[in-house]
């Protein structure tokens, strides 16, 4: 791990002595700089999760990657720059009120004088790590998020900012997990003719002042509360708008 490369892949510069602040900075800077994308399972190149594959892919290589790439990254990184960090296993909420296996996805505890719950692997989620011990509401830009205790899980919900239904985003426990013990499931997400991962590209970035999501089918920014939406005429056109607001060159 060349921390230094990292810290300049993302755009940071500045104190990384283990704090709330640095922990926040660095999560931010992670999310608009590092897409959440699937594209290696459309290219058949399998996922390997090992830190000198992320550190290749993701560092080397200028791309980005899915939940255990990511967040495994991170946690890399923080540890690297002596942050107290442990992997933990989620499961994701599905319709019905039902939740994913174990394992599917990947998000990580920061200890500090706080615990924190962080998560740069989960596309379109909270943009600043927030604290376990606190139940109420966390404002981040648009939302709230808060946590629940649920059957011995911790669930993370979140709303519209000031009103609304909370809704579920997955539930994980607070045991400290090992990388390779996301590996079946992370097989799994790639070859399964029912993993959503295998239903179609995206690629999706954090703005300053929204996100850039990009599929097979169309380009959608958002500004605030605006939302613009193009379709993508073909493959040619995909390849161009992934270079030109990704810098991802699949070649």
């Amino acid at each position: 791990m060349d921390a230094k490369a990292y810290l300049e892949r993302i755009g940071y510069s500045g104190q990384t002595r283990p704090n709330p602040d640095v922990l926040r900075r660095l999560h931010l800077k992670h999310l608009l700089s590092i897409p959440f994308e699937n594209l290696d399972i459309h290219q058949g190149r399998p996922i390997i999760l090992s830190e000198e594959a992320f550190y290749d892919k993701i560092i080397e290589r200028h791309r980005g990657g899915f939940c255990y790439e990511l967040n495994g990254s991170f946690a890399t990184l923080l540890d690297e720059l002596g942050f107290r960090v442990s992997m933990l296993s989620a499961r994701v909420a599905q319709k019905g009120g039902r939740f994913s296996p174990n394992f599917d996805h990947m998000t990580l505890l920061v200890q500090l004088e706080h615990p924190w719950l962080v998560d740069v692997g989960f596309g379109d989620s909270f943009t600043e790590p927030k604290r376990l011990d606190m139940s109420g509401p966390q404002p981040d830009r648009e939302k709230q998020y808060r946590f629940t205790r649920r059957d011995g899980w911790t669930l993370l919900s979140r709303r519209p900012k000031g009103n609304g239904v909370w809704e579920a985003q997955y539930m994980f426990s607070l045991q400290p997990r090992k990388l390779e013990e996301f590996i079946p499931r992370c097989r799994w997400q790639q070859t399964s003719p029912r993993s959503h991962f295998r239903k179609g590209r995206l690629c999706t970035r954090l703005s300053f002042n929204g996100r850039l999501t990009l599929t097979d089918t169309k380009f959608i920014v958002t500004r605030g509360r605006r939302r613009s939406e193009r379709p993508v005429k073909d493959t040619q056109e995909f390849t161009v708008l992934l270079r030109r607001h990704f810098g991802i060159d699949l070649n």
